[in-house]
């Protein structure tokens, strides 16, 4: 099956419902995406599949094939990060860090959907678990984030 993934097409021989997550971290070696609970809930599995962030460690790989993923690892654009990662180091965002990559990506189809989203907006969209509790923290990096360009 094709996948095309951080903007590299890649020719995988998987099972079809193999979890999008283990495709991308034992076949392609993306270790971004973070492997947690297994049932969809707490998110650092998110990645971007055109643009939407879906949980990826119950996303069957067949439903993703010939569309474009893209991971923590791909959202930054050569040795420029993307200015919802910035934001993440200047407000000092992690603590452990394990779910950042899931963070940033939700936060990232967020403002995809709503350039400018107010508190509530951020408050519903980001529903990945972080067992560190950076969640305001996240809120004033997304919104410094959109003052420097994000959602251009």
């Amino acid at each position: 099956m094709k996948l095309k993934v951080n903007g590299k097409n890649h020719e995988l021989d998987v099972e079809a419902e193999m979890p999008l997550l283990w495709a991308l971290r034992d076949e392609l070696d993306i270790k971004g995406p973070k492997f947690g609970c297994g049932i969809a809930q707490c998110g650092a599995c998110t990645v971007l599949l055109n643009g939407e962030a879906v949980r990826s460690c119950s996303y069957p790989v067949s439903a993703a094939a010939n569309q474009s993923v893209t991971t923590i690892e791909g959202l930054a654009k050569g040795d420029k990060l993307h200015a919802l990662q910035q934001a993440w180091i200047d407000h000092q965002v992690p603590q452990c860090g394990y779910c950042q990559g899931g963070q940033i990506l939700t936060a990232a189809a967020l403002l995809k959907k709503k350039p400018r989203p107010t508190d509530q907006d951020i408050d519903a969209a980001m529903g990945n678990i972080c067992r560190c509790g950076t969640y305001a923290r996240m809120r004033d990096a997304i919104h410094a984030a959109v003052k420097s360009g994000a959602a251009q």
